[in-house]
């Protein structure tokens, strides 16, 4: 049996060439983001955010949910493939680093498609849950802090519909889940989010050894009566 390629610079260079539909927009907010000290690493790889804008299109999302904005790449990406009338609401705490994402945003012609809120991301699900009901989004992707992993997933699943998808980035996180060694807040709770996607009978889940980790979560439609 194969075994998984091993991704050099020179291979990531080429996947990039044959696949990557960039324009200016995207590579001036990636430069932008990538002058920030240490917050390089935040930014979602280009490829990965245009699988995001893949999936908005072939799951024919209309409603999407983001958890974690930073500075809007993958949300201008998504809210770009949705179709006319379609919403990304994003979730963040930083004024700082929306701030540099509305910019891009009207720059690319997409603000209009964007609902930013500001405030922890928690209780901002928690609202979203009393304003459209349960099932009231067609795909969500988290890309937030680690250690609340757990709780925007299960918020998260009661707000996507039946037969929608949830997508979750950093769940190898650097590599570190298979390090014993590694026993930090955030590590643990990848590791115990991964456990709980791989036992929970609600979903079927496929998780991809691209980027840092990302897990394609299918919430299973419901069962109709005979």
């Amino acid at each position: 049996m194969a075994g998984q390629l091993q991704l050099t610079d020179e291979l990531q260079d080429y996947v990039r060439h044959m696949s990557l539909r960039d324009d200016d927009i995207l590579r001036d907010l990636r430069e932008e983001t990538a002058g920030m000290p240490m917050l390089q690493a935040m930014l979602v790889l280009p490829e990965e955010a245009q699988l995001l804008a893949l999936l908005v299109r072939l799951t024919g999302a209309y409603r999407v949910l983001e958890i974690g904005t930073f500075t809007g790449y993958s949300s201008l990406c998504m809210a770009r493939a949705l179709p006319p009338g379609g919403t990304v609401v994003t979730c963040d705490i930083s004024e700082r680093w929306t701030a540099v994402a509305a910019r891009y945003w009207e720059r690319a012609g997409v603000a209009d498609r964007i609902d930013q809120r500001l405030g922890d991301a928690a209780h901002t699900l928690d609202q979203l849950k009393s304003q459209s009901g349960e099932d009231s989004f067609d795909l969500v992707f988290i890309d937030a802090d680690k250690t609340n992993y757990l709780r925007y997933y299960e918020r998260s699943l009661e707000l996507v519909r039946p037969g929608g998808l949830l997508v979750l980035d950093n769940t190898l996180f650097f590599g570190r889940v298979v390090d014993p060694n590694a026993q930090d807040p955030d590590t643990v709770a990848i590791r115990e989010l991964n456990t709980r996607l791989r036992d929970d009978e609600r979903v079927e889940i496929s998780m991809l050894p691209v980027a840092d980790g990302l897990t394609l979560v299918h919430k299973k439609p419901e069962r109709k009566q005979r």
